[in-house]
């Protein structure tokens, strides 16, 4: 049985558009499970991103809470101890005594006030950084397209048509209908 050349030819690209159907659907599954794990890996990055620096921001906040803890028990033990020694050499407090305790609670509330203004800081700091991990993972994700069979398939069965049309064509310029 002989076949007309012009049959091979449709069938040849017949089979070729369903080949490359085939492949560009095997391509577009393989992307979207890319981009799935791009994103994927991505928020994982943040996820761990973000425990850090919580991690780090309560470590700050302890050691601060620690050094004014340990700030406040010493100057009321220095207080009691100066205190004490006045009481026990029989002596008021004077003016100059009363400067001195005025001297020692300007400089406690200092400490305590530079160990807040650190920690204020610190916290602020933390929430840029949050806030730079989150852009982190936006700049790292990638637009997830589904694979779109149909579309493929559209286009697959509209080169079959077009080869079909243009031999179609040729026939009629060689005037071989």
């Amino acid at each position: 049985m002989c076949v007309e050349p012009t049959t091979a030819l449709m069938i040849g690209s017949a089979l070729s558009s369903a080949m490359q159907y085939q492949q560009a659907k095997r391509q577009e599954k393989s992307r979207f499970v890319a981009q799935k794990r791009t994103n994927e890996l991505a928020k994982k990055n943040a996820i761990q991103r973000y425990a850090s620096e919580q991690l780090k921001i309560n470590q700050k906040l302890k050691l601060a809470q620690e050094k004014g803890y340990e700030a406040k028990k010493k100057s009321k033990r220095t207080r009691s101890e100066f205190i004490s020694n006045l009481a026990s050499s029989n002596l008021a407090l004077s003016g100059s005594t009363e400067g001195l305790m005025r001297d020692y609670y300007r400089t406690e509330g200092q400490y305590i006030t530079s160990l807040n203004r650190n920690m204020n800081i610190n916290i602020a700091q933390y929430e840029r950084n949050l806030e730079a991990i989150q852009f982190g993972q936006e700049s790292q994700s990638v637009y997830e397209v589904p694979p779109n069979p149909e579309l493929l398939f559209a286009s697959a069965v509209l080169n079959v048509g077009n080869t079909y049309y243009q031999q179609k064509y040729d026939k009629e310029l060689r005037g071989l209908k």
